[in-house]
């Protein structure tokens, strides 16, 4: 993937979650410690922004760093596997921890049986 793609698609993904969360740019940067033209350089992918910045960032729109990275972008080509996997994702993200284990123990014991049954 070419470094200026990899920049504009985590910055595009910063914007949407900052958009979910009803923040401005100011505010995003103020959450962060950063100032607002930092944000949006960042959003539009001309800054290459260091991990501990992401960080904040991500710190300060109250999501995981690796939700910087689950970009939903018209340019990548997803495979129907990717789309379905991350449907599973969001599904879990909001749930309890009890639930979680949950699922990945239903999903283990579905998997055992398939690759059982596959031999």
């Amino acid at each position: 993937m070419d470094d200026r793609k990899i920049l504009k698609l985590v910055g595009a993904r910063i914007k949407v979650l900052r958009k979910e969360k009803g923040l401005s740019q100011e505010a995003l940067g103020e959450k962060g410690g950063f100032h607002f033209t930092y944000i949006g350089q960042v959003e539009r992918g001309e800054k290459n922004v260091a991990l501990i910045n992401l960080g904040k960032i991500a710190e300060a729109l109250e999501v995981n760093v690796s939700q910087l990275f689950a970009y939903v972008n018209d340019e990548i080509e997803l495979t129907e596997t990717d789309i379905l996997i991350q449907e599973i994702v969001d599904m879990l993200r909001d749930s309890s921890l009890e639930n979680i284990q949950l699922s990945r123990n239903i999903l283990k014991e579905i998997l055992k049986n398939y690759r059982t049954n596959q031999k």
